[in-house]
């Protein structure tokens, strides 16, 4: 269980509040508006109305007792600066900060911020990849030009078996699972047979991926 300070109570805010609530972790949420927090109340341990860019403000928060800090700010970048910076100055642990363009996140990284979330420009990302074609169901960077797919199984693939395809030695790509009904199978064998109405989850670069799936 983690102990999380969460700056900033907006629609951003709330969707991680509910997923670290989820997860049995304990949440203060803080924010300059009231009505901000009545709405994130039912998803958080404790709240706060001030304005977490004084440091006056913090320093009654007991930051170091904190395991993660999160500024979700968005609206105002200078807020969102000064909170990280005074965030890292009052003894937080770790600090992740919202940013929205590159330039944020250099300005972020260099007062405090020990790493950067981009919500707009991952989802963006996401939904380009994920509707680029009708056979992508999810996707997932994970850097480096290597990423994890969720992909229908293909129609010449039906009836055979990994094995017989050698899918790792021909295109550099893992398959990692297979999932029918939506009950996911990790243990993939090389003998196991591709049937139509299932999905696979690949690992690889997305250039080997494309170029296996013809995507």
């Amino acid at each position: 269980m983690k102990s999380v300070l969460l700056i900033g109570a907006g629609q951003f805010g709330i969707y991680i509040a509910r997923k670290f609530n989820s997860l049995g972790n304990e949440i203060m949420a803080v924010d300059s508006d009231e009505d901000k927090i009545n709405h994130i109340l039912p998803f958080v341990t404790s709240a706060q109305i001030g304005d977490a860019s004084t440091s006056d403000f913090l320093e009654t928060l007991g930051i170091p007792d904190f395991d993660i800090c999160i500024v979700t700010i968005g609206d105002n970048f200078q807020d969102s600066l000064e909170t990280t910076s005074l965030l890292k100055e009052l003894g937080a642990s770790k600090v992740i900060s919202r940013a929205s363009n590159d330039v944020h996140a250099k300005f972020l990284l260099k007062n405090g911020a020990d790493a950067i979330v981009y919500p707009e420009k991952q989802v963006a990302e996401w939904a380009a990849m994920r509707f680029s074609s009708e056979h992508i169901l999810d996707y997932m960077d994970l850097g480096d030009n290597c990423a994890l797919y969720e992909l229908d199984v293909p129609r010449e693939w039906i009836g055979k078996t990994l094995a017989g395809l050698d899918v790792r030695r021909r295109y550099n790509i893992n398959i990692l699972a297979v999932k029918h009904n939506g009950v996911l199978n990790i243990a993939v064998s090389p003998d196991v047979m591709f049937q139509s109405d299932e999905t696979i989850l690949v690992l690889g670069t997305s250039k080997d991926i494309r170029k296996c799936f013809k995507i």
